[in-house]
């Protein structure tokens, strides 16, 4: 083990001077890392007058770690501190690592936290001011090129303080470091990945929110539009599950959530009304398939497709039943 862990610093140093050479983008903002004490869930969250923000700056894993880079940014701190994490090292001992080796440590801003909720942030003396961060339980705020030195204060008050899970909370930190003044050059992108505690294995199932907003005059206000529709799709996603195991009526009640969050989306009226008729109520699924197909006839066009598939329950009666309710091309 001490063997692995000695190659593993080793490459972390070589790849660490070699990405300071190629990435010297300067990425002021302001973001948050973070664990759910009580799901163990952690996550990062960012905002910046910066296009594509959360491509550089936000890193996790599951089981592992948060890593925020940010400022000269050097994107290596995201996978290398991982690595050391998931290699037995505390948030404290990877960042360490890290910027011991890192020539450009003076302009970097880093926060890491790890699966146990150890924190750790680095803000370089030549981060460019307003600039700071505040370390806090299951916590980092960390900011640079801000309007003034209220931002990351504001941002601690406002995560300790907000309720729901962490995505809310995470949120509630950015949007109060725009009420504090913000980026002094505006704001442009955002982005939020949260993962769960313990890995599966399986990196696709254990991203709990992974969203952009990569160009956006308004993107926090975008992010949260977007984490709405995120949470609509949920209720989706557990609809069509419960369609696979055969459970019509939670299928309904996951189906009608989601369509009370996101009311002008004709794809979830579609499965509702479908999941009605599965459920024998063929009457009460007419007016929904009618406001749709009026919209968009293309619905209409795959209603007769689906019996073979299994995801429609119907007999030509009641396809033709259905279709009655379509507008006459």
């Amino acid at each position: 083990m001490k063997t692995i862990i000695a190659i593993l610093f080793t490459t972390v140093a070589v790849c660490t001077s070699s990405a300071q050479e190629q990435y010297t983008r300067p990425v002021h903002t302001y973001s948050i890392v973070a664990r759910d004490t009580v799901t163990g869930e952690m996550g990062v969250a960012v905002q910046s007058h910066w296009f594509s923000v959360g491509s550089l700056v936000t890193w996790a894993e599951a089981g592992v770690g948060a890593v925020a880079t940010q400022s000269f940014v050097d994107p290596a701190y995201g996978p290398l501190g991982l690595d050391l994490m998931r290699a037995g090292k505390t948030a404290h001992q990877a960042l360490n690592s890290l910027v011991s080796t890192d020539e450009g440590r003076d302009v970097r801003q880093v926060a890491m936290i790890d699966a146990k909720g150890n924190v750790a942030a680095h803000t370089g003396s030549k981060c460019i001011q307003g600039a700071g961060h505040i370390v806090g339980k299951n916590y980092s705020v960390q900011a640079n090129l801000m309007l003034n030195d209220k931002i990351w204060p504001a941002m601690s008050k406002a995560y300790e303080n907000a309720k729901g899970d962490l995505a809310e909370r995470m949120l509630a930190a950015l949007d109060a470091a725009e009420a504090a003044g913000g980026d002094i050059r505006g704001k442009q992108s955002a982005a939020i990945l949260i993962v769960k505690a313990q890995s599966t294995g399986r990196p696709w199932a254990d991203r709990v929110m992974e969203l952009r907003v990569e160009d956006h005059e308004e993107p926090l206000n975008e992010l949260r539009r977007l984490v709405q529709v995120h949470r609509a799709y949920e209720h989706m996603n557990a609809g069509d599950l419960a369609v696979e195991h055969g459970d019509i009526d939670g299928a309904l009640r996951e189906y009608s959530a989601a369509e009370k969050m996101f009311p002008n989306n004709l794809e979830m009226k579609f499965w509702h009304a479908t999941a009605l008729v599965n459920a024998g109520r063929v009457k009460e699924s007419l007016p929904i398939f009618k406001e749709v197909f009026s919209k968009d006839l293309n619905w209409a066009t795959l209603v007769p497709r689906l019996p073979a598939s299994g995801t429609l329950i119907a007999d030509e009666k009641t396809i033709k039943e259905i279709l009655s309710v379509a507008p006459r091309k």
